[in-house]
């Protein structure tokens, strides 16, 4: 018990992010942060893809009537709802789509902005001055261990950072451990593992700062919710073997009474 209220004790210090930031400033301080880079589109991403034409008709083909909808970040539900239902153009195993019409792109490999001038200029065989915008109906990011809000989140823009991830999470919970964030993500067929410093500001400057879709953030516990989840389960088990010596106890006076 003496070991639990120990480690239970929470600082200030262990619970700030950027503590490398005084409090007090009489100027801001300016920080580099890492450049963004546009994620490349992959095999089963999912593409929201919409075309404008002078012909509205033309361009509902294509568009389709659930495929122009702004998704907020929103956490898969366990019930077969969330990214399923999502609508828009799947990139099949050889990194095409196919769009009425048009006929099938291949699209993998580049960003949204390179797909865009693709498709735009396929579609003006088609089309007159065809005004075309694509983006990531499937940019999926999961979140797990000691936040408010573990899942993974769709979010509706590809620029998003490890802070706003933790933010869609809902933030850290006091027993997360915040100068030792792993981000896992994988690429070209292998796993990569980084680890983030959230107390220091140097942090946003790693070109991982930026996440890409399917990314894994994982919030390790602190000591002390590790200590505090022993105790408890320790104190189950005596709780558990105190029961059945009662028992057991119960039963012997029981039949010594009967003999």
């Amino acid at each position: 018990m003496i070991s639990v209220i120990f480690f239970s004790c929470a600082t200030t210090k262990n619970t700030t992010y950027v503590r490398d930031i005084p409090d007090s400033m009489q100027a801001p301080i300016d920080r580099n942060m890492a450049s963004f880079t546009e994620p490349l589109i992959q095999s089963n991403d999912l593409l929201l893809i919409s075309i404008q034409t002078l012909d509205p008709q033309s361009g509902n083909a294509i568009t389709g009537s659930n495929n122009t909808g702004i998704f907020a970040a929103q956490a898969a539900s366990g019930n077969g709802q969330g990214t399923s239902n999502i609508p828009g153009y799947l990139v099949d195993k050889n990194g095409n789509i196919e769009l009425p019409l048009v006929g099938k792109i291949k699209v993998s490999g580049l960003n949204t902005t390179d797909a865009k001038e693709l498709i735009r200029k396929q579609a003006s065989v088609f089309y007159k001055t065809p005004v075309v915008n694509v983006r990531f109906a499937n940019f999926n990011i999961s979140v797990l261990g000691e936040v408010s809000k573990p899942a993974q989140y769709t979010v509706p823009t590809e620029r998003v950072t490890l802070l706003d991830a933790l933010a869609m999470a809902g933030d850290m919970t006091i027993y997360g451990k915040r100068n030792n964030v792993l981000l896992i993500r994988e690429e070209g067929g292998t796993k990569k593992y980084v680890r983030f410093d959230l107390t220091n500001s140097d942090f946003m400057k790693s070109p991982y700062f930026y996440l890409k879709q399917n990314d894994v953030i994982y919030v390790e516990p602190t000591k002390s919710k590790v200590a505090m989840s022993n105790y408890v389960r320790d104190r189950n088990t005596g709780y558990a073997i105190s029961i059945i010596t009662s028992l057991a106890s119960l039963i012997a006076i029981i039949a010594t009474r009967i003999r």
